[in-house]
């Protein structure tokens, strides 16, 4: 493949607008994110201005900050901004939305063997408290074909699904689904879908709007890299009044009649520091201010710098890429090598020596449904193809040596 000119730069020229420690190789901005430190800044002002008069700020400028930055994350997101609220994060907003719908004995829940774990539990307690039943879509990886996991989820569906709970990008196996057509299918067969969207948000371009979801959660502190603990959650008008914030609070019985029951439960749970939402605007346009050709080159050069790191460390390996192109993003995952049954005696090791002895940062992740764990690599604008070139050189001293053992 051959990579733009923008691939080639060294990430380092990137690396001082993050407050990353310059000594770790961090290649796993995918697990909690990395904010810019202008965007730190911007939060640290609202902060002192919170702090310097916290009554002005939350009973009067509150309001303003919030829907301000919530009409700008839904133009990016091709949302309309009634159709928005903030929320810590993603597994906040999908808590929400399995909280808040009524199940019976017999329904059926839609996942699949790629689901997030803290998303999984979600759905495992409501089944337990409703009698409903947890049905489990089996995507084959490694993965051929997109076609895989539309064939594997509809397979799953009988009439009695009621709702499908699905990633957009998958946490453990990097695999960007084809939520449109997933969405559309199961639309057509009367069940609802609510997306996981923890990764997509400035991984991918989103239209929420295009993608027609019934439930949409997503995290801003991720791709986006604004302040952790900024997530949304989107939801279409007519289902709205049935979702509630896992905290009521005043919004309950407000008598305002300027905003929508949703959105005045939501906007206000209890007093915690909202600035991260109010910091979106800032990350929104920092990110999208860091290449000429503004978000759409820069999630392009983290996908190409994703397939060139992923072939590199693929022949490293000796292994063949687990999955097809267009299912790769800005992460990508590699099945190590050795089949590890145990678990405990191969790969934690193996993860510790690349912090500790080598200073990398990447994780080695378990997936229940694969005999070998995998290791997945993320891409950021500060990230070097140079980084990757060492990870691999380190990668096949250590395997070589555990091989030995």
């Amino acid at each position: 493949m051959e990579l733009g000119a923008a691939i080639l730069v060294s990430g380092s020229e990137w690396q001082g607008c993050w407050s990353l420690d310059p000594k770790i190789v961090y290649l796993n901005h995918g697990a909690f994110g990395a904010t810019p430190r202008a965007v730190l800044e911007l939060q640290q002002q609202l902060r002192d201005r919170l702090e310097a008069a916290p009554v002005r700020f939350i009973d009067r400028e509150f309001e303003g900050y919030l829907d301000r930055s919530r009409e700008q994350l839904a133009a990016f997101l091709g949302a309309d901004a009634s159709d928005l609220v903030f929320v810590q994060n993603a597994t906040t907003g999908v808590n929400a939305v399995l909280r808040s719908l009524k199940f019976s004995p017999g329904d059926e829940l839609l996942v699949t063997n790629h689901e997030y774990n803290a998303c999984r539990n979600a759905v495992n307690f409501v089944a337990s408290r409703t009698g409903a039943k947890v049905v489990v879509a089996k995507i084959p990886f490694p993965l051929d074909d997109l076609e895989q996991i539309v064939e594997a989820v509809l397979a799953a569906v009988t009439p009695r699904t009621k709702l499908a709970l699905l990633d957009h990008v998958t946490s453990q196996t990097a695999l960007v689904f084809p939520i449109q057509q997933l969405v559309r299918e199961l639309k057509a067969r009367g069940v609802e879908t609510l997306v996981d969207g923890a990764h997509a948000l400035g991984m991918v371009p989103l239209n929420l709007a295009a993608i027609g979801a019934t439930y949409y959660a997503g995290n801003c502190h991720k791709w986006l890299c604004a302040p952790k603990g900024a997530g949304f959650l989107y939801v279409e008008k007519e289902k709205q009044a049935q979702i509630r914030p896992l905290t009521i609070s005043h919004g309950a019985n407000s008598t305002r009649t300027d905003k929508s029951r949703w959105q005045l439960e939501f906007d206000w749970t209890g007093t915690n520091d909202a600035t991260a939402y109010f910091c979106v605007p800032e990350a929104i346009k920092f990110m999208g201010g860091l290449l000429p050709g503004g978000w759409d080159e820069l999630m392009s050069r983290n996908r190409l710098l994703a397939l060139r790191a992923r072939k590199l460390l693929c022949e490293k390996l000796g292994i063949t890429p687990p999955a097809p192109e267009k299912a790769i993003a800005s992460m990508a995952v590699m099945p190590l090598p050795q089949e590890t049954r145990d678990r405990s005696e191969l790969i934690l090791p193996l993860q510790q020596d690349l912090s500790e002895q080598f200073q990398i940062e990447v994780p080695v992740i378990p997936f229940p449904a694969f005999p070998q764990q995998v290791l997945r690599i993320s891409v950021q604008i500060y990230n070097s193809f140079e980084q990757y070139q060492y990870l691999a050189e380190v990668l096949g001293k250590l395997l070589t040596l555990d091989q030995c053992r």
